[in-house]
């Protein structure tokens, strides 16, 4: 599995040249473009890995399965669900047209930033700093990394340059889809997707997912099956923005990627998998990350379909 692996990110690395760091966000565009590593964490607790597995990257939007799970733990999906969505979407992640134009005006899903802001409001909380403890509490125990935690100059740069979050956010709450402080529940926002780790960290979420909730590690279940069956159904229709579709078809596995370069993956009852490279394509998803997992999927034959 290791010269397999090895193999694959050297094959792909060349797919990071057409891709662009997220410099929307000055932090994130510090990273190094040539990157690319993988993790894979199976049920039976095996761990491989290649390439530029122990670079350390801002989890972003994969943070958005984590605050789902809580969301619904916390209220239920039928609550959930009346505030955010669970359509696939052919507009950018960071779009507002849909909060306009459709009916309810909800978000179309919670892996778009408009439903993930909603989701994070929905999360118990004596107020914000509370709130996200809870957040990366819940991460701590997911990932078995007790020292995860956020990076401070991501988050500073994500708060000072989030106004299309505060333009989404401000708009949901103008219709009833916020009832809380907007601007705890963005600073909340920013810092889940400031929350730090490896591609090892983000495997153990797959790997959680792929155990249908089960730390393969432990054997401690975290969330009921139900819990993680919807998480990855969403992952999967709507996990890689409007690309979710494509990857559906080449990869056909439940992914979640974010714009610091990161593509957590669940190959249900098989294993966790973890990648980055944080050259990004038009889309807003690892170019060579995608790549990486399209060949890893037909090598393992790893689609569900």
């Amino acid at each position: 599995m290791k010269r397999l692996l090895e193999g694959l990110v050297e094959n792909n690395r060349v797919y990071t040249a057409g891709g662009k760091v997220a410099s929307y966000i000055p932090e994130l565009g510090k990273a190094n473009k040539d990157s690319l590593g993988i993790w894979i964490t199976t049920l039976q607790g095996e761990e491989y890995f290649a390439g530029d597995f122990e670079e350390r990257f801002t989890i972003q939007s994969i943070s958005k399965v984590i605050t789902l799970m809580l969301a619904i733990l916390d209220n239920g999906k039928e609550y959930v669900f009346k505030k955010v969505g669970m359509e696939a979407t052919a507009d950018a992640f960071n779009s507002i047209i849909n909060l306009e134009t459709k009916n309810p005006q909800r978000p179309l899903n919670p892996m778009i930033n408009s439903g993930a802001i909603a989701t994070v409001s929905l999360i118990a909380g004596d107020g914000r700093d509370n709130t996200f403890e809870r957040i990366l509490k819940f991460t701590r125990k997911i990932t078995g990394n007790p020292d995860i935690n956020i990076n401070e100059d991501v988050y500073h740069s994500e708060s000072i340059t989030g106004d299309r979050n505060r333009a989404l956010a401000y708009f949901m709450k103008s219709t009833g889809v916020i009832e809380n402080d907007v601007e705890d529940v963005l600073d909340v926002y920013f810092k889940q997707c400031s929350i730090e780790g490896t591609c090892k960290d983000i495997a153990r979420v797959g790997a959680v997912l792929a155990n249908n909730g089960v730390l393969p590690w432990s054997g401690e279940r975290i969330i009921p099956v139900y819990v993680a069956r919807i998480v990855k159904t969403i992952m999967l229709t709507c996990g890689m923005y409007d690309a979710s579709g494509d990857a559906a078809v080449k990869i056909g596995i439940p992914c979640k990627s974010g714009v610091g370069g990161g593509i957590l993956a669940a190959a249900p009852g098989r294993m966790g998998i973890g990648v980055f490279g944080p050259a990004l394509d038009q889309k807003g998803n690892s170019s060579g990350g995608m790549r990486l997992l399209e060949e890893l999927s037909k090598e393992l034959d790893l689609s569900i379909f």
